[in-house]
């Protein structure tokens, strides 16, 4: 046991590689229990989210303790096959999560700019 924590200790990870694992394709009847069954064989689980929205259906959130177990999750269920869909399991990424807001938000601030400065995109366009 102490020889693996100090292999553990040893090994450089990638740097997208987190505890937190974004799993798409699931099916949309799929429970936190099952989820727990499914992902709990790899390590100790802090969260499970699943998507509930429209949007955000078939999707889940997996947060595990150790950033280990969570590698050694997605290395091993990514593929899987639950009720004839094959799992999709990424590593989340908040950087790419959160830069079509970003977008949105410069479009919206440059939007408010040309109204206030009466610039319309046809004069631009000169």
């Amino acid at each position: 046991m102490a020889l693996s924590m100090q292999k553990r200790n040893n090994v450089r990870l990638p740097p997208e590689v987190n505890r937190v694992l974004y799993v798409r394709n699931l099916p949309y009847k799929i429970t936190s229990d099952e989820m727990y069954d499914i992902f709990g064989k790899y390590g100790a689980i802090r969260q499970i989210r699943v998507g509930n929205t429209p949007e955000t259906r078939g999707t889940a959130f997996v947060v595990y303790e150790d950033i280990f177990d969570a590698k050694n999750a997605r290395d091993h269920l990514s593929g899987f096959n639950v009720c004839n869909r094959y799992l999709v399991v990424l590593y989340y990424q908040s950087t790419k999560a959160f830069k079509q807001l970003d977008v949105d938000k410069k479009q919206e601030e440059l939007d408010q700019m040309k109204a206030k400065y009466n610039i319309s995109t046809e004069e631009l366009k000169k």
